[in-house]
């Protein structure tokens, strides 16, 4: 059977590429009635790329558009159709996903005045809503950011942050300096909490990196924040891991002890985004690669790393590697036929490969929002589930 490679997904002409693998082409005119599309995600086409119907993992892929002004959640099947919507009462600014009850789970932002409340990560509320966007239960914290999760306990973890102490900033090494929030710089923390808002755990950042060892690898960035934890979830054994872009590392923090049992950080990392633990043990997440202090220029790829050795068991990558790229956002699922779901999050692009990386299934998000000249179709994360999941969700109360 012929691969796909990333040139067929994006030809113009559809059809069958070979036995048994077809491609949908859902291509969009590059001209329109008043010239060339100035949007460049747009002119290049939006909608469903491509499909081979005989590798790609079936099922409905779920995401969140983060344009300022969206508030609805879409699932769309592998024909690219949209299959269902959630009306959400606040803009993401974040994402969603389907709890093991079938439930959304989602991350909404309610900006405020402070300076982490004006940035585009910030978050303020996290919420269960059943099928028909009915919510559940409600948690709102000013302080939250990019990221919250339902423990398997019941209980919720939200990544929040709070201004760092001023000798402690003074020692953190690395980023562009004199760029703090009016000389402060915020820290990150975990908080964990019931679902009527008790507080029942804490894990503070400055409690367990070095500022001076712990630096923030970009020098360009800014310092008003020191490790901007931007991803969190739970492995088996109830540990949390945590990606902290700034300092382009990856913790697994014990809950029970508060300390770190695994870290890994540059290289090979580089403003990662989402780890999460494999059923194999190993982690699964998406390295950005903005600043990268092993290559001289940035390219993004997926990585499944496993954290006994800090070996690389499995990569994707582009060739050349400067063709798949977003510095921030993005991530990746592994899909039970052993495919690899992946969110280029800049640019909206979703799309599936195997094992040995030939793509079998691309979609381009198709709603955009922001001002008129700087549209975006920017998504976080996406999440792929089954039929059987799907009607689980409709059930769900």
């Amino acid at each position: 059977m012929a691969m796909i490679s990333r040139r067929d997904v994006f030809r113009i002409a559809g059809g069958s590429l070979a036995t048994g693998g077809t491609v949908v082409s859902a291509l969009q005119p590059a001209a329109t009635m008043d010239g060339v599309e100035p949007n460049a995600v747009k002119r290049r086409g939006v909608g469903l790329r491509g499909i081979d119907k005989a590798r790609a993992h079936p099922g409905f892929t779920l995401f969140a558009p983060i344009a300022a002004t969206n508030r609805t959640v879409y699932l769309i099947d592998m024909e690219g159709n949209v299959v269902h919507r959630w009306e959400m009462p606040y803009p993401p600014g974040l994402h969603g996903y389907l709890t093991e009850r079938g439930t959304l789970f989602y991350n909404g932002k309610i900006p405020n005045e402070t300076h982490l409340g004006k940035s585009p990560f910030m978050g303020g509320a996290v919420m269960e809503v059943d099928w028909n966007g009915k919510v559940l239960w409600e948690v709102k914290n000013p302080e939250h950011h990019h990221d919250g999760i339902r423990l398997r306990n019941g209980n919720v973890m939200l990544i929040g942050a709070r201004p760092l102490a001023p000798e402690i900033a003074r020692r953190v090494r690395g980023g562009r300096a004199g760029s703090e929030d009016e000389g402060r710089m915020n820290v990150d923390y975990l908080l964990e909490v019931t679902i009527d808002g008790k507080v029942v755990w804490e894990w503070r950042v400055a409690d367990h990196l070095d500022p001076e060892k712990d630096r923030i690898t970009g020098e360009q960035d800014p310092r008003d924040e020191w490790t901007h934890a931007n991803g969190l979830s739970e492995t088996q054994d109830g540990s949390i891991l945590l990606s902290c872009r700034n300092t382009s590392t990856v913790m697994r923090i014990n809950r029970k002890t508060g300390g770190i049992d695994w870290k890994l950080g540059p290289p090979p990392l580089s403003g990662q985004h989402a780890p999460y633990m494999l059923e194999n043990g190993h982690v699964l997440l998406f390295d950005n690669g903005p600043h990268r202090l092993d290559e001289t220029f940035p390219y993004s790829r997926v990585l499944e790393i496993d954290p006994a050795t800090n070996a690389i068991a499995w990569k994707f990558q582009e060739s050349p590697p400067q063709n798949f790229f977003s510095d921030r956002i993005s991530n990746a699922v592994r899909l039970r036929n052993g495919n690899t779901l992946i969110n280029e999050g800049m640019f909206g692009r979703f799309f599936e490969v195997t094992p040995d990386g030939s793509i079998v299934w691309e979609y381009v998000n198709p709603f955009f929002g922001g001002p008129p000249k700087a549209q975006t179709n920017a998504v976080f994360r996406v999440q792929r589930y089954s039929e059987a999941e799907i009607e689980r969700a409709r059930r769900a109360t």
